[in-house]
Formats: C-alpha cells, structure tokens, sequence
C-alpha cells in the first residue's frame, strides 16, 4: 500500500521545520509521497517553490507535489484560474461560505479542516452533495486533533466524526491529512488509519482514504499537465 500526505506546511509557508526535515521525515515514516503546502505570492515564489520541490524529491528520493491553500473566496477564484501551474488545490475551510464554495468547484482537490475553529462540523448534506459531484475530498485533520487541548478536542473529535459519517452517506471522497507544521507533527500511515477508524472509518475505508484517494489525485495532477487539459471537464481536440 502506498501512503501518501498530501498537506504538509513548511518553514517557507509559516512551518517550523524545512522541507528537508519534512521530507526525510515523511520518507522515514513510510510515506511514498508528501505535497508542500504553500500560500501564493506571485508567480516568482512559485517557480522558486517548484525548483525547491524538485531538488528535494531527487535529493531525498520521495515523490513531492506543490500545493496552494486558498484562504478567501479571492484566493481561490485566482487560484482556481491557474490550475495547470502546480499540484495541488486546497481550500483553508472553517468559514462556512468558504467551505460551500471550496465544495462546487470542480478545480478543488482537498477542502482542509471544514470544522476549524467552529462549535459545528461546518458543513451539510447540500455541501456533501457538491463535494461528491465534483471530487472534492473533505480532510480528515490530525494535526488539529494533536495540537487541541483538553477543552476543545472533544468537540473536534464529535465534529469530525459527524463529517465522516456525512461524507460517508452522500459519497463525498474522505482524506487523511496530518496537516503538520512541523516534522514532529507527522505520524505514520498506521497512527492515521487507526484515528480514522475510531471516527467513522472502517478499516479498508481509512486505508483508500491515506492512499488510493490521493493517489487518485496525483493522476489528475498527470492529467492536468497534459496540453489538452484545460479545466475539469473540459479538453482541446
């Protein structure tokens, strides 16, 4: 089985560790892939963030992906417009507009932590039916349930189980995503799968969640570099 972590921050994006550390981290771990979440800039950070990505993949022989995590609906109406420029398109959710339209965009990948910061799990069955439609996976966080306190990871913990159980009903694509801002964060394939089953998973569940789902979407990201690609749905002759 071959896992793979698909939003990782590093000290390039407000992270504590550098790509190195995350990388041989990950590799140690024994994931077979890692994407280096960023925020956008400019098109300068970009091309320097995908020099960066490369040299790591062939230094520390691990698959490495770029990523940008939209912030506002500006974000990620830009964002969503540059698709074929990097791996990866996630959306920072927790604000409930937000988390709506990260799930009816098609060009979406991964909406991260939609119960962030919230007393509810932050979205519904008409997001879960948008999310299903258009392949956009719902994180399942374990940095955020890691880093919480005694006060709050209960109510986490109930709001994640609830999106797990709604994505679930309404056949949304659900990711397991260490969220990690630092390579003390990361745990092994084996820690996630077993949180995941105690949240709503079963075992062959949380499994395709760390690794035949993100391996479906490292094909789209094969898919989208192709010339014909130019939105989902949507190719030249």
């Amino acid at each position: 089985m071959n896992c793979f972590d698909l939003h990782v921050h590093s000290a390039f994006s407000g992270g504590e560790s550098s790509l190195e550390e995350l990388a041989e981290t990950a590799k140690r771990l024994g994931y077979k892939g890692v994407c280096f979440v960023f925020y956008y800039q400019d098109d300068k950070q970009m091309d320097i963030l995908l020099a960066e990505i490369e040299r790591i993949k062939k230094d520390i022989k691990i698959e490495t992906y770029l990523g940008f995590e939209a912030r506002d609906l500006k974000e990620l109406n830009f964002l969503a417009k540059k698709r074929k420029s990097f791996d990866i398109l996630l959306v920072r959710g927790g604000d409930l507009e937000l988390n709506r339209a990260a799930c009816e965009t098609p060009e979406v990948d991964i909406l991260t932590h939609p119960e962030y910061q919230r007393t509810d799990s932050g979205l519904d069955h008409v997001c879960m039916k948008f999310a299903a439609k258009n392949n956009v996976a719902i994180e399942m966080n374990f940095g955020e349930i890691l880093t919480s306190n005694k006060a709050t990871r209960a109510k986490i913990l109930h709001n994640i189980g609830h999106n797990i159980r709604l994505a679930k009903k309404y056949h949304a694509p659900i990711i397991l995503c260490s969220g990690a801002i630092s390579h003390w964060e990361l745990r092994d394939p084996e820690c996630s799968i077993s949180m995941a089953t105690q949240l709503g998973l079963d075992l062959n569940e949380a499994k395709k969640a760390i690794s035949e789902l993100p391996e479906k979407i490292i094909e789209k990201i094969k898919e989208r570099k192709k010339k014909k690609w130019i939105m989902p749905g949507v190719r030249v002759k």
